[in-house]
């Protein structure tokens, strides 16, 4: 099976829409959608307080992460991410448009 390139127009996305308080919809400039919820995407978020830089270990655990937990404020990051603030306070996480692809095909 051939592996896709992920430099071109894949990781561009289209459209970036919150729904409601906790769901993000992305559509990307290949017509595929990704829907995500905001529990999701906190437990995984990249930055270092969530994750070890040296190991690559996460370090936060799933289940502290209420089902509640919603989308205060979200912000694009240049023309290649989105930063997070989250009802539980936490705003590190820089989540390239790469990683959001990458989690939306999980």
């Amino acid at each position: 099976m051939e592996s896709r390139d992920r430099r071109g127009p894949a990781i561009e996305p289209r459209e970036i829409k919150q729904e409601g308080d906790a769901g993000l919809r992305i559509t990307w400039a290949d017509d595929c959608v990704c829907i995500y919820t905001a529990p999701e995407l906190r437990r995984a978020c990249p930055c270092a307080q969530c994750v070890n830089e040296w190991t690559g270990q996460r370090m936060l655990k799933p289940e502290t992460i209420s089902e509640e937990l919603t989308i205060a404020d979200l912000s694009v990051v240049g023309r290649y991410a989105l930063n997070f603030r989250w009802s539980d306070g936490h705003e590190t996480g820089i989540y390239s448009f790469r990683y959001l692809r990458e989690l939306g095909e999980r």
